[in-house]
């Protein structure tokens, strides 16, 4: 792979991570995610099954034999909102409170280091990073 397919890969994770997040999440999401029973789970996998379709077509356009990370992405990506939201439910943070805050960017870096583990298990496994002299 090369540097720009590299770089490419990881702006297309992070305009997901935005998208998918902050444009199409929608309050009944982000308000009942973390919440106990079947509403919770409903209203997580409905957000990280956008998750899953946005990885999805990241890596059928720039990677395709990664098909399957959408999958694991819609996995992990519902792990790491539910710990968020369950935590926070039980905490009963609300946006006023700074540890709703610190625990938010976490979720997001959390978020961020599994794109970046995908680029690196792309890169790796498609023959390495190609530098030319």
């Amino acid at each position: 792979m090369t540097l720009l397919s590299i770089l490419t890969l990881y702006i297309a994770f992070r305009i997901k991570q935005f998208t998918c997040d902050f444009l199409f999440q929608t309050d009944w999401m982000a308000l009942n995610k973390g919440q106990p029973g079947k509403e919770g789970y409903r209203a997580l996998f409905t957000h990280t099954a956008f998750h899953m379709m946005g990885t999805f077509i990241i890596v059928m356009l720039l990677a395709p034999a990664f098909w399957w990370l959408a999958f694991v992405d819609f996995v992990v990506h519902s792990i790491v909102d539910r710990a968020k939201g369950v935590y926070t439910y039980k905490k009963g943070w609300a946006y006023t409170d700074k540890l709703f805050w610190w625990s938010f960017g976490l979720d997001q870096e959390a978020h961020n280091f599994t794109h970046l583990a995908y680029i690196i298990l792309i890169v790796v496994h498609s023959g390495g990073l190609a530098i030319s002299g």
